[in-house]
Formats: structure tokens, C-alpha cells, sequence
């Protein structure tokens, strides 16, 4: 059975409508840009409650929480190379990314080293135009863009 994740692409309207999206942290991900950012999201047991994960998540990974009464619109799922299916939320909001604090995972690094080092699970975020939110964006999450 396919990892799922829940997660909400962020918007706003400006000159143009822009989107938010986080960069992954860790060492990983440190060197990467171009097709590494990625909606908030995460991980779901099997029959839980999408929309509520999609607004735990967003809390997690930006510090920020959107509230229960949050107007999220359903933009379906993609599935992305991994195989992992991320189904996805739009809503419209506003935050300043300067002030996204994101919680933490524990590694093994360097690999091998017998050392656990903790690293955030979201290192940035951005708002950016359509255009330019096309080529950060992981691939497969590209289409939620155009639901949007």
C-alpha cells in the first residue's frame, strides 16, 4: 500500500496569485532547490482524517496554525515518483515566511558516524508566482499549481 501524506498549498492574491512553499531541511536537501520545495504535508495513518492531518501538518512545518475553520478546497492527489500519494488542500491565507518555525527529525550524520544530529523538517519558505513556484516545486506536486 502507497505512503499517503496531507498537506495545504498556501495562497495569496498580489499582483499576481502567489503560493507558499517550504524547502526540506537537513543535509540531504541542503544543496537542492530546483524541484526540492514542496507543499507543507505529511504523513497519514490508514483512515485518518485528511483535512485534519493537511491543518496538523501546516502547524508543524511553518508554526503556524490555520484553525479549524479554515476554508480548505479539496485539489485532489498526485502521486509522486516515490510512489508516495500526496493529497492536497488549497486555502487562501497570509504569513510572513521569516517567521516559519518548523519541528524537528533525528539522523544518523554524518552516516555510519554513530551520531544522532536533529535538523528541521522545513529549513525555508517562500511565496512565489506560478511561474517560478513550477520550477522549485517538486515535479508530481506541479499539477496541484494548476488546480489551484
Amino acid at each position: 500500500m502507497p505512503v499517503t501524506s496531507a498537506g495545504i498549498l498556501l495562497w495569496r492574491r498580489r499582483e499576481e496569485l502567489e503560493v507558499l512553499l517550504v524547502h526540506p531541511g537537513g543535509p540531504f536537501w541542503a544543496r537542492k532547490d530546483e524541484g526540492a520545495w514542496s507543499i507543507p504535508k505529511g504523513e497519514c495513518e490508514p483512515g485518518e482524517d485528511l483535512r485534519a492531518r493537511a491543518l496538523t501538518e501546516f502547524a508543524e512545518e511553518t508554526g503556524t496554525a490555520l484553525g479549524d475553520g479554515a476554508e480548505l478546497r479539496d485539489l485532489g492527489e498526485v502521486e509522486q515518483k516515490s510512489g508516495k500519494v500526496v493529497v492536497a488542500f488549497g486555502c487562501e491565507g497570509d504569513l510572513d515566511p521569516a517567521t516559519v518555525v518548523s519541528n524537528t527529525f533525528e539522523l544518523e550524520w554524518p552516516p555510519r558516524s554513530g551520531r544522532r544530529q536533529s535538523f528541521p523538517e522545513v529549513d525555508r519558505a517562500a511565496w512565489f508566482g506560478l511561474d517560478e513556484a513550477r520550477r522549485r516545486i517538486n515535479s508530481a506536486q506541479a499539477a496541484l499549481l494548476d488546480r489551484l
